[in-house]
């Protein structure tokens, strides 16, 4: 299968991976054959990519990070809790307490991701921007879960940054949606609500019977940057924990790929640059070489041009130099069709992708 954006999707085309809804439910299935109506329905539900089906890349198999099952669990639980938490009174006062099923959702990711001998930061299923936070909750756990194994970790130290990862933002229950959804840029007061769902966050989860207390201190601490720059208390290198400096570098990954009210998506290697720039400033430079090491930043069925002049479909890749992948060579120098080669990036380090395109030819610009 084979990754399009949207905008250059065709009717009769055929819907090679699921799309969910925000609460993690079926909302066109695989298979489905894309008519006008239904196309004009994706670009208004602000999906900017998907997978559709395609005889020259067949084999190409996506698979998710999770099983179905532990995905849909998860994604249940966060929504459950969170929709009961919103508007809820007394909440930061030990009056509410969160239930025993996030043990459980985070035994069941540790033991999936257990099952993948490297496991490594996917673009994941593609799902509508309607609630962005039950979906962006699950990433960032996934995200950081994965940072956390490759530093090597235990399984208990996983436990928790993973329980702080999926909990970061759950100080956001006590924001007005308005403010959350508002499609354009925040008031100076509105941002200042907004910056204290870490306050919020915290408040909630440091005196939790069945939650670490330092996941407490990873909703608080996640948007700190080491040189002073973030919230909300200014805290410098060493004085924020390291588990939320992962914490901080998967949770603006997630955010700069996933397509919001006020934004689209970036694609994962223009997110990699973008958190380049905040190298030695806002984020650990040994951070963001190891994540650059674990994350697919040529996804999958994603369509690249080389320097060659050439352009093909990514196909494969090799978790130890994820950024070399293999390339099926489908179009030369001019455009024109070929028979089909792969061209594996790893070992032909003369070549490089030099931009992503559609799957004629034409440039992406989604920045």
């Amino acid at each position: 299968m084979r990754l399009v954006s949207v905008n250059r999707l065709q009717a009769g085309m055929k819907l090679g991976k699921k799309i969910y809804n925000d609460e993690g439910l079926v909302l066109l299935a695989d298979g489905v054959e894309l008519t006008d109506a239904l196309i004009k329905r994706l670009a208004k539900i602000d999906i900017g990519y998907i997978y559709i089906e395609d005889s020259v890349t067949e084999d190409v198999e996506i698979t998710g990070m999770l099983q179905d099952e532990t995905r849909n669990q998860a994604l249940k639980v966060v929504r459950s809790q969170f929709q009961q938490m919103s508007g809820a009174s007394g909440i930061t006062k030990g009056f509410y307490h969160l239930d025993k099923k996030f043990s459980k959702v985070m035994d069941s990711i540790l033991d999936d991701l257990a099952t993948q001998e490297d496991p490594m930061i996917m673009l994941l299923d593609m799902h509508t921007a309607d609630n962005y936070l039950y979906v962006h909750s699950l990433n960032v756990c996934l995200y950081t879960l994965v940072l956390g194994i490759a530093h090597g970790y235990t399984r208990e130290e996983l436990r928790v940054i993973g329980m702080g990862a999926l909990l970061h933002d759950i100080g956001k229950t006590q924001i007005p949606v308005k403010i959350i959804q508002k499609p354009g840029m925040l008031s100076e007061e509105e941002f200042r609500h907004m910056q204290a769902h870490t306050e919020i966050g915290y408040r909630i989860l440091k005196d939790e019977p069945n939650i670490p207390l330092l996941a407490a201190h990873c909703a608080l601490q996640h948007h700190e940057r080491i040189d002073g720059s973030g919230y909300p208390r200014g805290l410098k290198g060493p004085q924020i924990h390291e588990y939320a400096k992962w914490l901080g570098v998967a949770d603006s990954y997630d955010a700069m790929t996933s397509n919001r009210i006020y934004k689209k998506a970036m694609l994962p290697h223009q997110a990699v640059e973008a958190l380049y720039v905040g190298s030695g400033t806002l984020y650990e430079q040994k951070h963001l070489e190891l994540f650059r090491d674990r994350v697919a930043i040529y996804p999958l069925g994603l369509t690249v041009k080389l320097s060659t002049g050439e352009s093909g479909v990514v196909v494969k890749i090799d978790p130890t130099i994820p950024h070399r992948p293999v390339v099926r060579v489908l179009h030369d120098p001019d455009g024109e069709p070929v028979i089909p080669f792969e061209l594996d990036l790893g070992s032909k380090l003369s070549v490089v992708i030099v931009d992503v395109t559609d799957e004629d030819g034409a440039v992406v610009k989604t920045m």
